[in-house]
């Protein structure tokens, strides 16, 4: 086989494998090798696809809310919908597709980290989807967004995404004459203007303890808290509920217990 072909075909056999993760078969395979560029790779790169995606990131995901919390207003339905695409949750689904083993840039940003940038990484994933709007059109880029999103949504309720997680998860410890939660950082990663930080979110009468990341302290936090409550939500007891769960209660966890949690394109 000639050279360039081989190379071709090397270059060819990631992409054909993330279509497969994607779910999406390009009829021009060019687009995603595009969303997949960064600026400092050369022109051809992934900022126009980029503008383009946010747009339909933001419509597809306004109309799964619109449908899905027929009841809500105006306001709820707009902090669900900052929460979904904030840069932290953007960040953790290209990990989850596995971006950064296909992303190309130059040798001085891979050696950087640069395909592990949550900034850089969430502007990959709105390219990827502008690339599949034009590709295949708003309607199929709309449903590819919608399963994409789809386990986020099945993991909470409205009430719990819509109102500010640290606020709930003391409001309701405070109502039930339990100790607050305390915050602390337990981590930090990367560079100084490029850092995550990890907190712990600690549940005293509970014995929890679980860690939320994000690209500054208090989306850290949110983060955790908003963990916490799913946590307490997944504690079998019939007495007491948590925001957003009817009947759906807690026992004490002799055990602490730790996750974590990248924030879910915003930080808080």
């Amino acid at each position: 086989m000639p050279r360039s072909t081989t190379a071709t075909a090397a270059v060819a056999s990631p992409l054909k494998a993330l279509q497969q993760r994607l779910g999406h078969e390009f009829k021009d395979p060019a687009l995603l090798a595009r969303a997949l560029t960064h600026k400092s790779f050369g022109q051809d790169h992934y900022e126009r696809l980029e503008f383009l995606g946010d747009a339909v990131l933001n419509l597809a995901v306004s109309s799964m809310l619109y449908a899905r919390f027929d009841r809500s207003d105006e306001g709820d339905l707009t902090r669900v919908r900052a929460h979904l695409v904030r840069q932290d949750m953007l960040h953790k689904l290209a990990l989850n597709l596995d971006l950064p083993g296909v992303m190309k840039m130059s040798e001085g940003e891979s050696r950087g980290g640069g395909a592990q940038r949550p900034s850089i990484l969430a502007d990959a994933l709105e390219a990827v989807i502008g690339a599949v709007y034009l590709d295949a059109g708003f309607e199929p880029a709309c449903a590819w967004v919608l399963r994409l999103f789809e386990p986020v949504m099945a993991q909470t309720t409205l009430e719990v995404w819509s109102k500010d997680a640290k606020t709930a998860l003391q409001e309701w410890l405070q109502g039930r004459k339990m100790a607050v939660p305390v915050y602390r950082v337990d981590a930090t990663r990367g560079k100084a203007h490029e850092q995550v930080f990890v907190v712990a979110c600690d549940l005293p009468d509970f014995g929890i303890s679980v860690l939320g990341e994000g690209l500054s302290k208090r989306a850290a936090e949110q983060v955790a808290a908003q963990l916490a409550l799913l946590q307490l939500q997944q504690l079998p007891s019939p007495s007491v509920s948590v925001p957003g769960q009817p009947s759906a209660g807690v026992t004490i966890s002799k055990t602490p217990s730790k996750k974590r949690a990248m924030g879910a394109k915003r930080s808080l």
